[in-house]
């Protein structure tokens, strides 16, 4: 287990506070605010660091840069704003989404994620 440092600290308030999936650049920018001399390198390491710890999860996108959000969160999907390239959380799940697998195939699971622009760039 590393040292609880300012740094650590930090990051893993901007995730409370966010509630969203972050891109490394993202924590930097919003732990910057909290610790002005917060690194990139810091960033990644911290959060590769979580991820191990099982605090933080991966989150993939179509056409974007690896994400983090915390893990222990109930099952939902994502909006990615096409403009500033942010992502969202969708906390409801579609009840009839094994209804649109061909016939005859089981669905063991889904992901489900919107493109287009957020309240912020509509």
């Amino acid at each position: 287990m590393q040292r609880d440092t300012r740094q650590r600290r930090a990051i893993r308030r901007v995730f409370m506070d966010c509630g969203r999936p972050l891109t490394p650049e993202q924590i930097l920018q919003a732990g910057q605010d909290i610790v002005p001399s917060l690194g990139l390198a810091t960033v990644y390491r911290t959060v590769k660091a979580f991820a191990l710890e099982g605090w933080l999860v991966e989150v993939e996108l179509p056409g974007g840069t690896l994400r983090y959000e915390i893990a222990e969160r109930p099952h939902h999907h994502h909006f990615l704003c096409r403009s500033c390239d942010q992502a969202f959380d969708i906390p409801q799940c579609p009840e009839t989404v094994e209804d649109i697998a061909p016939e005859g195939f089981e669905v063991d699971g889904h992901e489900i994620i919107l493109f287009g622009r957020c309240v912020a760039c509509a």
